[in-house]
């Protein structure tokens, strides 16, 4: 079955699925394989709960009208969804960078909705997987969509800006994220400057922190058509905050603007929300009330009151430039109590116990009243840097947690932030 006859069984199914779990009869199941699950042991079970054909790898035996047989269900999922894509006749806003993707996505999303029907990937769906699923989810009554990419390997936003075809875009920042797949610093830049490639190419627009050195640099010389956004180019100043209020307060063209995210660091992405909202008409009133709704989830930039402290939850990922943001806004906090709970920050290849150390460099300059260190690679920074009377580390989450339940925090702001994979989470039932 070739791409186009594939697109006619895609038309009349319910949509696209990779995870039994979730299937809804009449939709079209892909059996993705990776390192440690075989979809196509559950290709079956798809047709029996309703799928509507499963595509499977060639080499399955199973004999049935309803499988469709191809050589990689991946690559035949990404084929899909680049051919859906071109049979699209509405604008796709791609964006990617180091920090801020997924928060900058849902800001856009909250500012296009006030004037369109907008699709946007759901989640942080970024990768491989991710961006198929994400175009192959917009329907026809889909006015705009918005797709977030992301990239761990030097080709990642190549392959993806193939699949997702944005006609506009933008890259939040660039930053020491991943150096592991990316080698250096400018190996990110390279990787992420694909989609300024891309736009390019197909003469597209890129929307640009013009406040930011190295995005105007990477922009520039590329025959980019460049809509600038930034501090400067939209008139916007940050407003003070406190930890009784830590939340983004700022005013843009003389309008005060009043958030419910944490960290002066999210101000570039408000702005580029507001550059995007501004470029396809929305008028400015209704882009900053939709801003000013927005609620942060998933543990980003997360601002609560618990019982007995002021929490700061940035638990979901973590490296070095997006730990810089998060001390830096902490340290502006005016508060005698400042806790922070931090873990390894991971895929940082040789490069890892120098950022861990300049992390607690950074602490240094916090004014804290106490930090507890999680992982292996803050105990080899300790290590190096010397201990301090602040500081106290623990091998994982979970030993935190133990110690927090029997030392409890009480009328304290806490920062918690780490890797995904470090499982910070864990630490805030205690708080």
């Amino acid at each position: 079955m070739d791409i186009e006859e594939l697109y006619t069984v895609f038309l009349a199914s319910e949509g696209v699925n990779t995870d039994t779990r979730t299937l809804r009869p009449g939709q079209l199941f892909f059996a993705l394989k990776g390192e440690n699950f075989d979809g196509n042991a559950y290709a079956l079970p798809a047709l029996d709960a309703g799928a509507s054909y499963a595509v499977v790898n060639e080499y399955v035996v199973e004999d049935d009208p309803r499988l469709i047989k191809v050589p990689d269900t991946l690559q035949t999922l990404k084929e899909l969804a680049a051919f859906h894509r071109r049979s699209l006749s509405i604008p796709v806003v791609g964006l990617t960078g180091t920090n801020g993707k997924t928060t900058t996505k849902e800001l856009i999303r909250s500012v296009l909705a006030c004037r369109y029907r907008v699709t946007a990937t759901q989640g942080n769906l970024n990768n491989d997987i991710g961006v198929p699923l994400s175009i192959l989810s917009v329907g026809k009554d889909t006015e705009i969509a918005v797709i977030e990419m992301g990239a761990n390997h030097p080709d990642d936003i190549s392959a993806l800006t193939w699949v997702s075809q944005p006609d506009c875009g933008l890259i939040t920042n660039v930053g020491k994220a991943h150096l592991l797949g990316f080698g250096s610093f400018e190996g990110v830049k390279r990787a992420k400057g694909q989609l300024y490639d891309y736009l390019a190419a197909h003469g597209g627009k890129a929307f640009v922190n013009t406040g930011d050195p190295d995005l105007t640099e990477m922009a520039s010389g590329r025959g980019l058509e460049i809509v600038p956004y930034g501090l400067d180019a939209d008139n916007a100043a940050i407003l003070p905050t406190s930890s009784q209020n830590p939340f983004l307060r700022m005013t843009v063209g003389g309008q005060l603007l009043e958030t419910r995210l944490v960290g002066a660091y999210n101000a570039v992405n408000v702005l580029a929300a507001l550059c995007v909202g501004r470029f396809f008409g929305v008028p400015q009133e209704d882009a900053l009330a939709a801003i000013s709704a927005y609620t942060p989830s998933n543990n980003r930039s997360q601002m609560s009151r618990t019982e007995h402290n002021v929490l700061i939850e940035d638990a979901y990922n973590a490296n070095p430039s997006s730990m810089a943001a998060a001390l830096d806004n902490f340290a502006m906090l005016q508060d005698p109590h400042k806790v922070a709970l931090l873990g390894d920050m991971r895929e940082l290849g040789v490069e890892s116990v120098r950022e861990h150390m300049e992390v607690i460099r950074h602490l240094d300059r916090c004014g804290l009243e106490k930090a507890c260190l999680v992982g292996e690679e803050f105990r080899k920074a300790i290590i190096e840097v010397g201990t301090r009377p602040y500081l106290m580390h623990f091998p994982d989450s979970g030993s935190l947690a133990d110690y927090l339940a029997e030392h409890p925090l009480r009328g304290a702001t806490v920062l918690v932030k780490g890797s995904r994979s470090m499982r910070m989470e864990r630490v805030i039932a205690s708080l």
